[in-house]
C-alpha cells in the first residue's frame, strides 16, 4: 500500500476487498500527514501491533475530518461493518445509550486493522484482560500502571518514576516493558499469568501506586484530583479495571503529530533524553531492533498477594 496514494483505491488485504477513500485527506494537519500515509503505517506496523490486540475488543478513537477537529469514541461495531469482520458482544452496564451489551470488533488480522484506520480510527485502545473463544472476560493478562505528568513535570518525570516502578516489581518477582504513549507520559505494563482475578489485579496496582505516592511525595501521586497533581506523576492504577481500557502498544495517537504508543528500552529511560516517537520512526525501530514489546506475550508473572 503506497503512502502517496490519493483519492480512491480498491485493494486486496488478506483475501479481503476494501474500499478505501480520501486516501490524499490530510489527518495531521500540523505533519501533513494523509490518510494514505497512515494506512501504510497500520499495513507495515500490522505484525507487531496484532498480537497485542489479538482476542482483545477494541475501543477505537475515531478523527474523521483530521485531528485538528473533534473525535469521537467507538465501541460498537457501525452499521456498514463488514460481514467478515470478527466481533464479540459484551454486556455495557452504565452504557451512555441504555444498552445492555455492545458489539466490538476483535482485530485479529491486517483487513480488520485497515478497515479501522480507513475510518480515521488512529487510535486503539483495548482492555487487559482478552474474550474466551464463546465470548466473556478471562481474567487478566497484563497489568498496566499509566505515568501521567502533570505540568511543569513531563516525560522525564516519567521515566524517572518509571524506574522507581521497575525496582519494586522487580522485588516483587516481575519485569516491566516501557512504553511511550504518545501522548504526554508513558505506560509500564507486566505480562500476567492470567490466573487471577481483574479484581486482585485492581487491588494490586492501586496498593503499589498509593505505597510509592506515600513513599515519593514530592514526585508521584495516586490520586487523580487535579490540585494534587501540578509538579508531579500520576500512577493512574485505575486503568487495571476491567471497565477501562488502554492505548495499545503500536497505535498511533491523535495529536499534532503522529506519534505513536511506543515501546523503549530501559536504557533510553535513563537516557535523559527521551521523547516521543512517531509512527515512521516506531518502524525504523521494529526493523532495526525488533519488537521490544514481545514479552508481554510470553509466560506471564503471578502477582504475590
Amino acid at each position: 500500500m503506497s503512502p502517496d496514494s490519493a483519492h480512491d483505491q480498491t485493494v486486496s488485504v488478506d483475501g479481503r476487498t476494501l474500499a478505501l477513500r480520501r486516501l490524499d485527506k490530510v489527518l495531521y494537519p500540523d505533519a501533513g500527514t494523509t490518510k494514505a500515509e497512515v494506512l501504510d503505517y497500520y499495513a507495515r506496523i500490522a505484525p507487531v501491533l496484532l498480537p497485542q490486540l489479538a482476542d482483545r475488543p477494541v475501543t477505537r478513537i475515531r478523527w474523521p475530518d483530521g485531528t485538528a477537529s473533534k473525535p469521537f469514541f467507538e465501541k460498537n461495531v457501525p452499521n456498514h461493518a463488514p460481514d467478515w469482520l470478527r466481533t464479540v458482544e459484551l454486556p455495557s452496564p452504565g452504557s451512555s445509550r441504555d444498552r445492555e451489551t455492545l458489539v466490538y470488533p476483535l482485530i485479529d488480522d491486517t483487513a480488520a486493522l485497515i478497515w479501522a484506520a480507513n475510518l480515521a480510527a488512529l487510535e486503539l485502545h483495548v482492555p487487559q484482560w482478552t474474550v474466551g473463544p464463546r465470548g466473556g472476560a478471562r481474567n487478566p493478562n497484563r497489568l498496566v500502571i499509566d505515568l501521567d505528568p502533570g505540568a511543569p513535570a513531563g516525560l522525564q518525570a516519567c521515566a524517572e518514576v518509571a524506574l522507581i516502578l521497575r525496582d519494586r516489581l522487580a522485588a516483587d518477582g516481575m519485569q516491566a516493558v516501557p512504553v511511550t504513549s504518545g501522548s504526554k507520559g508513558l505506560q509500564l505494563y507486566v505480562p500476567l499469568a492470567a490466573q487471577q482475578s481483574a479484581a486482585v489485579v485492581h487491588g494490586y496496582a492501586r496498593a503499589l501506586a498509593e505505597s510509592l505516592a506515600s513513599q515519593y511525595r514530592e514526585l508521584v501521586v495516586a490520586k487523580m484530583a487535579k490540585n494534587l497533581r501540578p509538579g508531579k506523576v500520576l500512577l493512574d492504577w485505575s486503568q487495571n479495571n476491567p471497565a477501562k481500557t488502554t492505548i495499545s502498544p503500536y497505535s498511533l495517537r491523535g495529536r499534532s503529530q503522529p506519534w505513536s504508543a511506543a515501546p523503549r528500552t530501559w536504557d533510553e529511560l535513563t537516557s535523559g533524553e527521551l521523547m516521543q516517537l512517531t509512527g515512521a520512526e516506531v518502524l525504523q525501530r521494529v526493523q532495526d531492533i525488533g519488537d521490544l514489546a514481545k514479552p508481554l506475550l510470553g509466560d506471564g508473572f503471578t502477582l504475590p498477594v
